[in-house]
């Protein structure tokens, strides 16, 4: 068997198995960690760990997921979204994408969205975490944020991986998965033939290249997340579940505390942290009264600091998909639309025997648009340098993406082999005559989008879901690029040996040839992959930052931001890995600064 048993001993708190609460006085606590999701437990276990005489709050407003199937079993992935788990948060609707609104899945569950992501686990370039230095950060750069990253996991040695870029101490487990379609084997030598190379040690800052990549998945093939650093922690840390926030409080600009959605206060005499999020992270500073104040005010919200880039910078991937009818002779992830077939599959995998239900994405591949065509390269080069609306510090950098040396290095596009339909058309209906078939998925994501949007509160009461405006395909390279990049899918899955795999192209399909069809289908079929930062950015205040290099909110004293929203440049990578990066920088500031 491959379950672990858990008890929880009270609805709203969950305790160390092997530990107990230390004591505190009147609900108060020296360190409160608001969300208990991927930063969250990350910085407050390691707080716990190096401050052992400070007690650590972690309020999460989610329940405890680790008994649930549909988060612990990898071949699960994508089950929960939607679901009990999930904040449902959606999106306004889109007017350069047929108005389409967007789901915006995040975890509402302990471990965040470490818990319902897909558990792809790769790193950005260094160029591009040497650039946040650049934008005004000290001391954020590859140099300390790469071993902060690797101090996250401990990586299960494969014959597909090199030994660079992977840590080996760490609470989050990860491994190359031993499910291995047998179409896959295409994967990488169809790349080569296009001219890609195949990188053996894609987390070492060089991510350009075809690989065959880890998860973040355990040894005995159970999904490897958050919770995993409870472990780390002293008698010191408690968890309180299924409880909101609903503000910050302040004593003039010091922060002092959190009020729940019950009303009940509880204090903090040394820091507030606020892990919620991208997009509740600048939810609750406004409810607390740092925002836009011209928002505030409208909302009848007293304002403690104006800081008007709360809840701005919004950037996220964008994401375009194709999929492929296999041979009869190539068997795929979607026989498990079958239900005998998924019983046996899911029998073995509870008996803790080899099972399709192992199964998470290995195939990846990330490269500049020269790979797609020297034409291409030469044409977004072009409109990007001839764009004077890209003017903000952020926008500069991107910019010099497009340019040599740096355009070599830093990816423009990721394309992921997942077997299994993965796609807007859905896969084939129970009475259709194509139930049944196997299928292969190229996903391809744009990876320095220029589309900015926001996420600001709509109004006082905490139950009111964020208006959440990405402005997906605003910017014109983001339309052409999506466009562009789906017409490659094509041509990688046209070329050999990929190409002898499958018979027809199941989406977008062959009537879609014409430029003018391609856009049309990106407009139609573009979705979010989920990566949504900036929202509280790490920059100088005059940059539109809302935290400083310590993450303490400008305008505040014992009050940080430790989560996805500081990232302040999308990196052509999933944002996992960095995730856990930056939780475990910012603990190392939070106990050096109380030692």
């Amino acid at each position: 068997m491959r379950f672990w048993g858990l008890t929880i001993t009270a609805a709203s708190f969950l305790l160390q198995a092997r530990a107990t609460s230390v004591e505190h006085v009147d609900d108060t606590y020296d360190f409160i960690v608001v969300g208990g999701g991927t930063a969250g437990l990350a910085v407050a276990s390691r707080i716990s760990l190096g401050l052992p005489n400070s007690t650590v709050l972690v309020i999460e407003a989610g329940p405890d997921g680790r008994q649930e199937p549909g988060i612990y079993i990898p071949g699960r992935k994508g089950s929960t979204l939607g679901g009990k788990y999930d904040w449902n948060l959606t999106t306004i609707p889109q007017p350069n994408a047929n108005n389409r609104t967007f789901a915006q899945n995040r975890g509402k569950v302990l471990g965040g969205s470490s818990a319902l992501n897909l558990m792809t686990w790769d790193r950005t370039s260094i160029a591009e975490l040497d650039a946040w230095e650049k934008l005004g950060n000290k001391g954020w750069n590859w140099k300390t944020l790469y071993p902060a990253m690797l101090k996250a996991e401990t990586f299960l040695p494969s014959p597909e991986y090199g030994t660079e870029g992977v840590g080996k101490t760490g609470p989050i487990q990860t491994l190359i998965s031993r499910i291995f379609p047998k179409h896959q084997s295409s994967w990488i030598p169809a790349l080569n033939n296009l001219g890609l190379v195949t990188n053996r040690e894609s987390l070492n800052g060089h991510p350009v290249g075809v690989s065959t990549q880890p998860n973040n998945v355990s040894p005995n093939y159970t999904r490897s997340y958050a919770p995993e650093y409870l472990k780390l922690a002293k008698v010191n840390l408690e968890t309180k579940l299924e409880t909101r926030v609903v503000k910050i409080n302040f004593q003039g600009k010091t922060a002092t505390g959190v009020t729940l959605e019950d009303g009940t206060t509880v204090h903090a005499r040394k820091e507030v942290i606020i892990s919620a999020g991208s997009f509740q992270t600048p939810g609750l500073l406004e409810l607390s009264g740092i925002g836009n104040a011209t928002l505030l005010e409208r909302l009848s919200i007293p304002v403690v600091k104006n800081l008007p880039a709360v809840g701005e910078s919004l950037s996220d991937h964008i994401r375009i998909q194709s999929s492929y009818q296999l041979k009869p002779e190539y068997p795929s992830f979607d026989v498990l639309k079958n239900t005998t077939r998924a019983a046996i599959e899911l029998a073995a995998y509870n008996a803790g025997q080899v099972s399709l239900y192992d199964y998470t994405a290995s195939g990846y591949a990330y490269f500049p648009w020269d790979v797609v065509s020297n034409d291409t390269a030469a044409k977004f080069r072009t409109l990007i340098q001839g764009d004077t609306s890209l003017t903000a510090a952020v926008d500069k950098i991107k910019k010099s993406y497009f340019s040599s040396p740096q355009s070599a290095t830093v990816p423009q596009l990721e394309v992921i082999f997942s077997d299994g339909y993965t796609g807007l058309k859905g896969y084939p209906a129970v009475n259709s005559s194509l139930f049944g078939i196997g299928t292969f998925s190229l996903i391809g994501v744009v990876q320095h989008p220029l589309s900015k949007g926001s996420v600001h509160i709509s109004s006082r009461n905490i139950s009111d879901k964020p208006a959440i405006n990405p402005n997906y395909l605003s910017h014109r390279y983001d339309l052409q690029a999506a466009t562009d990049l789906a017409k490659f899918l094509r041509t990688i899955a046209s070329t050999a040996p990929l190409r002898d795999v499958w018979t027809e192209e199941y989406e977008p399909g062959k009537a879609v040839q014409t430029d003018e069809d391609w856009e049309k289908y990106a407009r139609a079929n573009a979705l979010s992959i989920y990566h949504p930062v900036g929202t509280a950015s790490l920059l100088p205040e005059k940059d539109g930052g809302v935290v400083d290099s310590q993450l303490k909110v400008y305008g505040t004293k014992q009050l940080r931001v430790v989560d996805a929203s500081i990232i302040p440049l999308l990196p052509s990578a999933h944002i996992q890995t960095l995730v856990y990066g930056i939780a475990e920088r910012a603990a190392e500031m939070i106990v050096k600064a109380h030692s």
